[in-house]
């Protein structure tokens, strides 16, 4: 099997187990919300999924570039079995409390933190520069493929087979990536003068990422743009779950819009995979988030399933210009020995102000924005999102769009941004001897 094969059907099984992850997780979510009515309990689980990479990603980085990639893909994906299985136990006995499944997320988020950045920084090994932007959109494409099939059937099979039969579901995908990993080799990068610079003890390497940003401020400035840009963007979107749910009323109409947000991110992936892009690689990030903060606010505004559904699709349409651009941007400019390292440091720095928007948005919509649709000052909103239920979640998505799109204008304001991916060095491999 080539490399490029090997990497295709890395991404292949990918798609298998995310659409397991996502039929379980529609499940689990539907029954929590309709047993507590409340969208704080599902954002806590958003929560304890995004902890472990804030917290601990540089330990998966410095593995990632110390010991053999598939192995350590391998043994994550093992994890994921073993934590499922528990939550499966969990929910068979009858015992099964929120608390179960915080602690089952944390530790699957672990394993998360150990498997995303082995597959990033594996790219380079097996795909040449010139086919990144291709191979990287159709990485990206894994999990809006995922969301399509998923939401389709997943109220199906919660009248089916109940949470039981989806988490067995779950388990058996993951069984699938396993035997793909078994089978494949992925090439174990050699080491540049950068890379042993770097070397020592793990717990010293958890830092090396954060060492290469601090070297190169726009880049890290850039990261820390991106994570204002989640913190806001988080605080709407870790609500969708009940926002569409109280919009829509209907288990059935709610994986029909998530079904339909996530052909946008098919589509603006094969849009990167054919070659598109506005401009230089930096503009096509920047477009891409303006406008996709664009789409963010009018999802707020919308109030029936199609036109929440229109709203999601293009948003995730030009979400996907700033995602495979990046990575790709990236996979040329670091050191292969380092991109286990650098790509941690990246997402952990993209994601240091997230909890902070999922621990909040809770309680925002739950006990501020849902009941003021019944205050008098709600006159002064109606228009824009009206004052059914989901009124006031849809005022967080119209908030975060407008600050999201004036953010972003301003960031691509400064020409050192815009400058960026031509002001970073490639990486230049060594001459063979």
């Amino acid at each position: 099997m080539t490399d490029a094969a090997i990497y295709y059907a890395l991404i292949v099984t990918q798609a298998v187990s995310q659409t397991g992850s996502q039929v379980s997780a529609y499940a689990v979510g539907i029954a929590v919300f309709r047993a507590t009515g409340h969208a704080t309990p599902l954002a806590l689980v958003a929560f304890f999924s995004i902890a472990p990479a804030v917290l601990l990603g540089g330990i998966g980085g410095a593995l990632v570039d110390r010991f053999d990639r598939r192995g350590l893909m391998l043994a994550a994906n093992l994890g994921y079995v073993a934590v499922n299985g528990l939550l499966l136990a969990s929910f068979v006995s009858g015992a099964f409390q929120l608390w179960h499944l915080y602690a089952v997320t944390f530790a699957a988020a672990l394993f998360a933190a150990l498997e995303r950045p082995a597959l990033q920084a594996s790219v380079a090994m097996l795909v040449p520069d010139r086919h990144r932007d291709r191979a990287n959109a159709i990485a990206q494409m894994a999990v809006p493929a995922a969301g399509v099939v998923a939401p389709a059937i997943a109220g199906l099979l919660y009248a089916l087979v109940g949470v039981t039969g989806s988490i067995t579901i779950d388990i058996a995908t993951f069984l699938v990536a396993i035997g793909v990993l078994v089978s494949v080799r992925i090439p174990k990068p050699a080491e540049t003068a950068e890379g042993l610079a770097m070397s020592g003890q793990v717990w010293r390497q958890a830092f090396d990422g954060f060492r290469y940003l601090a070297v190169r401020p726009v880049l890290l400035w850039f990261n820390i743009y991106v994570s204002v840009v989640n913190l806001v963007a988080n605080t709407a979107m870790v609500v969708l779950t009940p926002y569409v749910l109280a919009r829509t009323g209907s288990t059935q109409l709610f994986g029909a819009v998530l079904a339909v947000m996530n052909v946008g991110g098919i589509a603006g992936s094969l849009a990167i995979s054919a070659g598109a892009r506005i401009g230089s690689r930096m503009t096509t990030i920047m477009l891409g988030i303006v406008v996709a903060g664009l789409f963010v606010g009018l999802t707020g505004v919308a109030q029936s399933a199609p036109a929440i559904a229109a709203s999601l699709c293009l948003m995730m349409f030009w979400l996907a210009f700033s995602g495979a651009p990046f990575d790709s941007m990236m996979q040329a400019k670091i050191p292969p020995d380092l991109q286990g390292r650098v790509f941690a440091a990246l997402l952990q720095g993209s994601l240091f102000l997230t909890p902070v928007a999922v621990l909040a948005a809770g309680p925002l919509a739950d006990r501020i924005f849902e009941p003021a649709r019944h205050q008098p000052i709600w006159r002064s909103a109606r228009w824009l999102v009206g004052g059914g239920p989901g009124s006031g979640m849809g005022l967080m998505f119209a908030i975060a769009g407008v600050l999201i799109v004036a953010l972003s204008i301003a960031v691509y304001a400064i020409p050192a941004i815009r400058r960026l991916e031509r002001d970073l060095p490639d990486y230049a491999a060594p001459a063979a001897e």
